[in-house]
């Protein structure tokens, strides 16, 4: 593997190598904050360039911004279409469930009416709720929660910041697409001449890896949104296709859908206040349909598709995800695969010289 032997003068080499990369990596820890909506816009330009393409060259729009504009239109309209097919009727659903809870109330507590019941014992025990803000068990109780209520506010902040660097974003991925065959034809220009070929030849890895990663991801998303449709209608849950669309949309990011178990438990408590049937019967139904889909996804949709797309053996497909899982968590189960396949072109490429060979021949 190692043809010429290692000198002291390469050894130097490779340390002030691993030194420069150590130091890069902590300027670009340092400045993450800077840098992310920049790699967030690149992201998003990446997967818009196509369709900013098709709209300027096959619709034959000239203006390279109005292309822009155009395919931003666009998404937006579908993304506020599926916000529309979801989020209405689930703010419905919450609601029915309020006016379900309200009815329960009065009817165990025989109260016609809870707010103006509520009212009426607030007037009767003015003195006593007067007393209370008085005393010092009240003042104790505010000293505890002022600290987070400043949290509260801090967070409120970080959002605020978050709307600002959202539309940071937006302009980094306009002017991104406006001159995106420029940059991605001259960014290897910042390298010395000697190691573009080494960056050029990582750059198409990494560029194919992740044409297929998004194409199996999305494969596998389209799938898992199907088979929760078809499992949540089969046991009659509410908003079954809507659900089932949310989570597929979810799946994009790998276990992100998992969070969609918090809308599933309040759907069930509402079926089941509706109805009158039991509540963890119905919950039990949903979280099967969970574990199966998710069954089914990981042990033959991912290992199928994923493998396919990206070239990977299912057993290293599964590895992947475990180990990168371990080391990394839930980041790590998102870049699992892509980094897998980067991994292993850069050792076949620069290590074993496969590639090398290959495209030699």
């Amino acid at each position: 593997m190692f043809s010429k032997p290692i000198t002291f003068d390469t050894f130097v080499r490779w340390l002030i190598g691993a030194l420069v990369a150590v130091a890069v990596l902590y300027i670009i820890n340092y400045l993450s904050g800077v840098l992310l909506p920049f790699f967030v816009a690149w992201l998003i330009a990446y997967l818009l360039y196509p369709m900013v393409k098709f709209v300027q060259y096959k619709m034959h729009v000239r203006s390279r911004v109005l292309s822009i504009i155009i395919t931003l239109v666009f998404v937006t309209a579908v993304i506020a279409g599926i916000g529309w097919l979801i989020v209405p009727p689930m703010i419905e659903q919450f609601e029915k469930l309020g006016d379900l809870a309200t009815h329960y109330v009065e009817r165990k507590t025989q109260i016609a009416d809870v707010p103006a019941a509520v009212q009426e014992w607030i007037q009767e025990h003015n003195k006593d709720i007067e007393k209370f803000f008085r005393s010092s068990d009240f003042t104790d109780v505010l000293k505890q929660a002022a600290p987070q209520l400043f949290s509260v506010l801090g967070h409120t902040a970080n959002v605020i910041i978050s709307i600002v660097g959202s539309f940071i974003t937006i302009l980094y991925m306009f002017f991104i697409l406006l001159d995106y065959e420029y940059l991605t034809n001259n960014w290897i220009r910042i390298f010395p001449v000697k190691n573009r070929p080494f960056w050029q030849g990582v750059a198409n890895d990494v560029e194919r890896a992740m044409n297929s990663y998004m194409r199996g991801q999305g494969l596998v998303a389209l799938i898992m949104g199907i088979l929760f449709c078809i499992g949540f209608t089969i046991i009659d849950f509410p908003m079954a296709i809507a659900l089932g669309i949310l989570i597929g949309i979810m799946d994009l990011v790998p276990y992100l859908h998992s969070l969609a178990l918090i809308p599933t438990v309040f759907l069930a408590l509402l079926k089941a206040a509706d109805t009158g049937q039991n509540f963890w019967v119905i919950l039990g139904s949903a979280l099967a349909v969970f574990i199966i889909v998710q069954l089914i996804i990981d042990f033959i949709v991912t290992p199928k598709v994923m493998g396919k797309a990206m070239g990977l053996n299912p057993a290293i497909l599964l590895l992947s995800l475990s180990v990168w899982g371990a080391l990394l968590g839930f980041i790590g189960l998102i870049i699992a695969l892509p980094l897998t396949t980067l991994i292993m072109a850069y050792y076949q490429r620069y290590i074993t010289k496969e590639k090398s060979v290959e495209e030699q021949q």
